[in-house]
């Protein structure tokens, strides 16, 4: 293994870590967001929905400027601006200003998933091994940073600019000289390029690609009503005080952590349909806990199997899709990233309705339906070689390059 693909690939984990930092600095502060700009509880709905609508919006527009633009420099320009963009929620004090900031952060975090996902892809493909599930680990490892700064800024009653100021004058020059050692933005390495697919005439064929969207976006699905309802679930429905009902989303994530530190070994041991098929086994069971269970402490231990079945499916979803479509890796990623953020706009507000409707244990079910669904398409995670007789997962570059005609 070349120092170029060691320096790429802990290049590419920092920003994930970033990201994941700079993403949960935001979604955790959104009451003093709101408090800060006089948002009202009817209006708040409308901005949080417009952050993942404006990013699909991004990812979109990404697929198209990667044609030109390699995806690493793309990267390097936009994770500047959505850490400026933080500090720009933070900064302001006015309801326009807000809107502005939050419309470049969306914006941009849809690029910057993309673009992310895309280098995390071409790098594995050089790796011949699994090691996306590394760059997630890390993403999860910034979320649980960001959540604990986050926290310590609540707790004292600092500012948010305060808050936030530190962290983007950190993370900023640090993401900086770290873009230096991308893969896939120049550096020589044996990664298909995409101008030779297009050369080639391959192009993603949405019908193909439409399994992973499903599984990308009932994963996302899961996630969000973990997010947005673990809290208000452990308390109103469990019985848990107020301070343990935030226990379960920091459960959730350091399980998340963990399943994903381990489970680039599973992949490369059992094959990559196993540890999805286990996943979606695992996050179903955990939903079903969590919906029949009689207190909160049994709630939490719902929570925590999801943490541990959730958090694989996302990454093999991206690395599939890359398998799937070699020559044309950074179009099918950017356009699999969209049900990223369908799957965050469905979840919350469907688990909300039914818990309305109906009662929040019967809509803790749905969630636990729609995961199960991903073992249907679980021979879709498969390399091209198995699905013709073969192995574990073991494509090296030089085969998967050569083998998308197969298709």
């Amino acid at each position: 293994m070349t120092d170029v693909l060691r320096r790429g690939r802990a290049s590419l984990a920092f920003s994930f870590f970033a990201q994941g930092a700079t993403f949960a600095l935001l979604v955790t502060r959104i009451p003093a967001i709101q408090n800060r700009y006089g948002v009202s509880d009817a209006l708040l709905p409308v901005f949080l929905a417009a952050v993942p609508i404006l990013a699909g919006v991004g990812s979109v527009t990404t697929e198209q400027l990667v044609k030109r633009i390699r995806p690493g420099l793309l990267l390097r320009c936009l994770q500047p601006v959505v850490l400026l963009a933080l500090l720009g929620v933070g900064s302001g004090e006015h309801l326009a200003e807000l809107g502005i900031a939050l419309g470049a952060f969306g914006l941009a975090v849809g690029g910057l998933d993309a673009s992310m996902n895309m280098l995390g892809v071409s790098l594995q493909r050089s790796y011949g091994r699994s090691i996306m599930l590394s760059f997630h680990a890390a993403f999860s490892l910034g979320g649980i940073v960001g959540a604990s700064l986050a926290w310590v800024g609540a707790h004292w009653q600092l500012a948010l600019w305060v808050s936030y100021l530190p962290v983007v004058a950190v993370l900023l020059p640090a993401t900086l000289v770290g873009s230096r050692w991308y893969v896939g933005g120049g550096a020589s390495v044996d990664v298909p390029d995409e101008r030779e697919g297009q050369a080639q005439g391959q192009s993603v064929v949405f019908k193909l690609l439409l399994p992973l969207c499903l599984v990308m976006t009932f994963a996302y699905i899961g996630d969000s009503t973990v997010s947005n309802w673990s809290a208000k679930y452990l308390k109103d429905v469990l019985g848990s005080s107020e301070q343990l009902s935030t226990v379960p989303y920091n459960v959730y994530m350091v399980t998340t952590l963990l399943g994903r530190s381990l489970g680039d070994s599973g992949v490369r041991r059992f094959g990559a349909v196993a540890v999805v098929r286990l996943g979606a086994v695992v996050a179903a069971l955990g939903f079903a806990v969590v919906a029949v269970a009689p207190g909160a402490w049994v709630g939490m231990l719902g929570f925590t199997l999801l943490g541990l079945g959730l958090c694989v499916l996302v990454p093999q979803t991206f690395a599939a899709a890359g398998r799937l479509f070699p020559h044309a890796s950074d179009a099918a990623v950017a356009r699999l990233n969209v049900f990223n953020y369908v799957g965050f706009l469905i979840g919350s507000p469907l688990v909300g309705a039914l818990g309305d409707a109906w009662s929040y244990r019967w809509a803790m079910l749905v969630p636990m339906v729609l995961v199960l669904v991903t073992l249907v398409y679980a021979r879709s995670f498969a390399p091209q070689s198995d699905r013709y007789g073969g192995g574990h997962e073991r494509p090296r570059t030089a085969d998967v390059g050569r083998g998308s005609n197969g298709l």
